[in-house]
């Protein structure tokens, strides 16, 4: 019953037009009408940007193959994972050459990932139809996300990673003008999540949740501030021809990773709580002006 109400919510945001949608997106997050004349809170600032903010000059940015270069230029190619291969069509790809463990994921999108761990257990029919899905979705459209709009759907195979928890856990640090100002630890993506929050200091927040009040945090959060440098100076890097960002790392053998970047977290319906606290906070640090800044776009 709850996929065929979310498959339906998808449906309808699919063919609204871009406003309403943004309305019904925010009151459903939030439990408040959304204010575009005056926005306040974190959620309704994404949601102007969304219509104001010249989204789709951020492809480049969001496609999660052509992020490489910048990330190259930036902070390095040290920080990428491998590729295997980079697919138009998904006939073309021959499982027979791929190791026994790999990463697909759609260049386009959110959450568009399968990963195996053992080929020989692997459907590749199954595989295939998910992935022709896809390639056949304009992903941009649901939400309202425009910065996906001119993205070209591809295939992206990518080496295998995990850290200790056999999984990766997701270092996300939000970043505002250039400046990071927290770093939330995503554990357990696909099994029992939580959510950790820190300042720039590597003190645990554990009155912030992250999008949900059910959200939880780990019954021993860790340490991270033996990475906590390293991945502030990333995100300074990457952030910096930006207004807002959040920049996403792994870490695995004690190496840090690049994940993505993402300019409307949560689509600007899951708000930060408290509201008043870390939600008003994030929306005061962002401004009503695009978000690509102007003299990096000419560089």
């Amino acid at each position: 019953m709850f996929i065929f109400f979310k498959t339906l919510y998808r449906t309808i945001l699919r063919i609204l037009p871009t406003r309403p949608a943004l309305y019904i997106m925010y009151f459903r997050g939030y439990r408040k009408v959304l204010n575009l004349k005056n926005p306040t809170y974190y959620g309704e600032k994404i949601q102007w940007l969304k219509l104001y903010g010249n989204m789709e000059e951020l492809g480049d940015y969001v496609d999660k193959y052509k992020v490489r270069e910048y990330v190259k230029r930036t902070i390095g190619e040290q920080y990428l994972i491998g590729v295997l291969g980079l697919y138009d069509n998904i006939d073309d790809i021959d499982f027979n050459i791929l190791p026994d463990r790999f990463v697909m994921k759609c260049t386009n999108g959110s959450q568009s990932v399968l990963i195996c761990k053992d080929k020989s257990k692997l459907n590749i029919d199954k595989a295939k139809k998910i992935m022709k899905g896809w390639l056949d979705e304009r992903f941009y459209r649901v939400k309202k996300e425009f910065q996906y709009k001119y993205v070209k759907n591809r295939i992206l195979i990518e080496e295998y990673m995990e850290d200790d928890t056999g999984e990766l856990r997701d270092y996300k640090l939000y970043c505002f003008n250039g400046e990071p100002q927290i770093l939330c630890v995503w554990n357990g993506r696909f099994g029992n999540k939580t959510i950790d929050a820190y300042d720039m200091n590597g003190v645990f927040l554990p009155d912030f949740q992250n999008g949900s009040k059910r959200t939880k945090t780990s019954d021993e959060p860790a340490d991270i501030r033996v990475y906590l440098e390293e991945l502030k100076e990333l995100s300074k890097t990457l952030s910096k021809c930006f207004t807002f960002v959040r920049t996403d790392f792994y870490i695995v053998n004690g190496r840090v990773y690049f994940g993505e970047l993402t300019f409307s977290d949560g689509a600007g319906c899951e708000p930060m709580f408290p509201i008043n606290k870390y939600d008003v906070a994030f929306g005061s640090s962002i401004p009503l002006e695009p978000i690509l800044i102007e003299q990096e776009k000419r560089g």
